[in-house]
């Protein structure tokens, strides 16, 4: 019985098709940029009011996981 329902498992295919695949994968790269984005936002507010001149830092290292997201959607439009 048990022989039976490994070929039948091995032989139905992929559990999730091509664009489920794609739309988590973009999905969860966006999850992971928000997320690294909560606490790179906040340190760099905290060093902005401290001294104006990191502006230009902090602006670069907030913007700098949406990089990710980008990547994951050219991975999906070039595959």
């Amino acid at each position: 019985m048990l022989d039976n329902m490994l070929l039948q498992a091995q032989s139905s295919g992929p559990a999730i098709s091509q664009g489920a695949a794609a739309a988590l994968a973009v999905g969860l790269a966006a999850f992971g940029a928000g997320y690294a984005e909560r606490g790179i936002g906040a340190a760099a507010m905290g060093a902005i009011a401290e001294d104006d001149s990191l502006f230009v830092n902090g602006l670069i290292l907030t913007v700098l996981p949406e990089t990710l997201v980008i990547l994951a959607l050219v991975v999906v439009f070039i595959g």
